[in-house]
């Protein structure tokens, strides 16, 4: 009686009408999205008020921190999908269990991760190019990362567990919460206040961690006693089937994760031929994709779990219907942030371009990449829903074949024919036959799903 009063409790994303599902689902997701961009603005505008050795310190660090975030997310990915599926399939027991393993294995690589990193601090950071003057200032704020790191992954995995049940609010509130606090400590522990001494960078990691370790307790709270979804009751699986069915999935997305960083590189390199002020705009023009395709990234949360339990209760209509509608809103909205963007192209050109050139490429993005945003949802869409259905290394093929067989080669052959427009309207275009990939491949990996489930 217990447990079907528990699965009552949860959002019913097997049997409430599609779309006011997704919509509720995402609002909050959206919230929780700009409170994480919010948190990496404060840190950065604090941190450059301290000199620009400081900054560049703190900009050495982000490729690392990147791989350890990635790890995180995508063994947060690989959670979400098996909880997800256990909890349509109403395996209560098996999705409590499988939550208390991902936290212990997640924490237990992370450790690893992070001790090994903490080991190799000079050679790394060395490798990356950072000088004598700065090593210094990497080892302030590193070495308290490293260890906080710990309450940086929990919070991560919790989340996921979370969104598999269908709370996508929780989530918002404690990511909202932890930004907050880490504003609130930023300016007191690195400039000081009162008894507290100014401690620089390295204050700006101790405020990071807090605010994670206070995400720490909240999470495990809303877990184990408010949710309980938590459990050491194995039932009919091992610790060891429980770890392979994270891993599976979360170890593919984590490496899907970090070939991004890995690609904008090369972009970034092949923008640097045409000159610093397009490397400037191309910046620019980065930040204005993380804001506008935020309604995607937000989905990209909050489809998964939808997905998921659907497959799991053996649903396939809904996953087909929740997938293709989802699309088509992304298609009308993005197109619509398009002509927004266009609108305001020389008021967001004039606030971020300080020089002519540097503005006409900034408009020259906005008239060329945007277009295919609409393209990119899918993209992203698709490849977070082939997690879903447990399919990870058709994930991460489609990574592969965005970016290094349509995106960058696009853009590289745009740039030879027809200069910096050339290699912004190859990119665009590469978007537009990995979209059209995208979706044919997972329409077709459904169908053939179906049928299985039909011959069974």
């Amino acid at each position: 009686m217990r447990e079907t009063s528990h699965s009552q409790s949860r959002p019913d994303l097997l049997n409430d009408p599609i779309s006011p599902t997704l919509k509720k689902m995402t609002i909050p997701m959206i919230f929780g999205m700009v409170t994480l961009m919010m948190f990496n603005i404060v840190d950065t505008f604090f941190i450059s008020m301290l000199g620009t050795e400081p900054l560049a310190a703190v900009s050495f660090t982000f490729p690392v921190t990147f791989t350890v975030i990635s790890l995180a997310i995508g063994l947060g990915i690989g959670t979400s999908a098996v909880i997800a599926k256990a909890l349509g399939s109403n395996k209560i027991e098996e999705a409590r269990f499988d939550a208390s393993v991902s936290l212990i294995v997640a924490l237990l690589l992370v450790i690893l991760l992070s001790f090994v990193g903490y080991l190799l601090i000079d050679p790394i950071f060395t490798l990356l190019g950072a000088g004598k003057l700065v090593l210094p200032l990497i080892h302030e704020y590193m070495n308290i990362w490293f260890i906080g790191s710990v309450f940086l992954i929990t919070p991560m995995i919790g989340n996921s567990v979370l969104r598999a049940s269908g709370d996508t609010k929780t989530p918002s509130i404690v990511m909202g919460g932890a930004g907050l606090i880490n504003a609130v400590l930023d300016p007191i522990l690195i400039f000081g206040c009162g008894p507290v001494p100014a401690l620089g960078i390295e204050g700006a990691a101790i405020a990071s961690v807090v605010a994670w370790g206070v995400a720490v307790v909240i999470i495990l709270y809303v877990l184990a006693v408010k949710k309980r979804l938590l459990s050491l009751k194995a039932g009919n699986q091992t610790a060891g089937s429980a770890i392979k069915k994270v891993l599976k999935i979360g170890l593919p997305a984590a490496g899907a994760n970090m070939l991004t960083p890995v690609a904008m590189a090369v972009m970034t390199a092949m923008v640097a031929h045409h000159g610093p002020e397009a490397v400037a705009a191309f910046g620019v023009g980065s930040r204005i994709e993380s804001i506008a395709s935020i309604l995607i990234l937000a989905l990209s949360m909050t489809l998964p779990p939808f997905v998921s339990q659907n497959f799991g209760a053996g649903k396939l209509g809904r996953v087909k219907e929740a997938y293709i509608g989802t699309l088509k809103f992304v298609m009308i909205w993005q197109f619509a942030i398009y002509i927004l963007l266009i609108a305001l192209s020389g008021v967001i050109s004039q606030l971020f371009g300080k020089e002519q050139a540097v503005i006409d490429v900034i408009k020259l993005f906005i008239y060329t990449i945007p277009l295919s945003y609409g393209l990119q949802g899918v993209i992203i869409l698709s490849n977070s829903s082939f997690n879903a259905l447990h399919k990870p290394m058709n994930a991460l093929f489609l990574s592969v074949i965005r970016l290094f067989v349509f995106y960058l080669p696009f853009a590289y052959i745009g740039s030879e024919v027809a200069g910096l427009i050339g290699l912004f309207i190859g990119a665009a275009i590469g978007n537009v036959f990995t979209g059209i990939v995208a979706y044919k491949w997972f329409v077709k990996e459904l169908e053939a799903i179906c049928s299985q489930t039909v011959t069974e």
